[in-house]
Parts: C-alpha cells; structure tokens; sequence
C-alpha cells in the first residue's frame, strides 16, 4: 500500500457549535461532518471552484445517534419530518459537500469498529482513502471521522456510555498519495 501525504488537517471544536446546515435538522451530526469537511477543503484548496477528482469518506463507529434517535421516536406513533429519512443516509451530507466543492471522486461511508481517539482517524479509513487513490479513482481524499456524543450522556449524568460520553468531535485529513 502507498503512503499517503497529508495536504491539510482540520479538528471539531474549535469552540462553538458547528453552523446549521439547510436541509438537515433534529442533529448537529451532518452540520459537523460538513462544517469540518468545508474548513479542511479551504485549508487544502482555498475556495470551491473548477471540479477536483477528489473522494469523500466518513468514518464513523456511532454515526448520527440523534436523528436515530428522533426516528425511533417517530416510529413510536409520532408524525415523523420527511427529511430525517433524507438526513439518515450518511452519504446525505457527503454529496452535499461534494456538490458545493464540485467534488467527483467516490463517496464512501464506513463505521469502523471503535471511534478513532479525538483528533485522529481510524486506521483503516487510512487504508481505504489509499486503495481509493491507488486504484487511480481520485487524486485526493478527504477523509472525516465524526462522532456523536451519546444523547442518554445528556439526558442522565450517570449514564457512562465511555468515549461517547464525551462531545461531539470531527477530524478532516486532506491526502494525496505520497
């Protein structure tokens, strides 16, 4: 496997809320993914502009737990917003971000088995953006690990789900092959 270059790395939170995202709702997840995705781009690229044969991929052990969570609820007999359906596939936010940046690589969603540690990413998310660039489907890869903090942490201060107890955190890393 070839190594990889990074081009720019981008951590959540920087402080503040991620802003909300037009389309997305009940979750800070997708705003996450979007807004650390679009802070790493700039670092990598400056502004959107001409199309980039660059992939996109998510990592994520827990993936979106609120809007799981506010389907499980509309499922419980509530009427349930159209746009959760929308917002639960994870490649939802993906091609959002694809879209703005002119992005044409692949787009790819894993969940790996363990949260990658707060500021990094998972090791075979690593692997996958090398095979993406070795197989000549994109010259970069963005690749974003976003995790959600459990929402019964939240709910009930002696709930004790571990790492997921903590806050919502992403990482964006922007490679090449090296």
């Amino acid at each position: 496997m070839s190594p990889l270059r990074t081009l720019a790395t981008v951590h959540w939170p920087p402080g503040e809320p991620p802003p909300p995202l037009p389309g997305f709702s009940a979750s800070a997840f997708n705003p996450l993914v979007a807004a650390v995705a679009e802070r790493c781009l700039a670092a990598g690229y400056g502004e959107p502009g001409e199309p980039r044969r660059t992939g996109l991929l998510l990592a994520s052990a827990g993936g979106d737990r609120a809007t799981a969570l506010a389907i499980g609820t509309g499922a419980a007999g509530h009427r349930m917003p159209p746009l959760l359906f929308f917002q639960s596939n994870p490649n939802a936010v993906l091609g959002h971000v694809a879209a703005r940046w002119g992005l044409t690589g692949p787009v790819v969603a894993i969940s790996p088995p363990e949260a990658a540690a707060p500021g990094e990413v998972p090791p075979d998310a690593l692997e996958l953006a090398a095979l993406l660039l070795a197989d000549g489907d994109a010259d970069q890869v963005l690749v974003i690990a976003a995790e959600q903090a459990e929402p019964a942490c939240d709910a009930d201060p002696a709930y004790d789900a571990g790492p997921a107890c903590g806050t919502d955190r992403a990482t964006a890393v922007l490679v090449t092959a090296g």
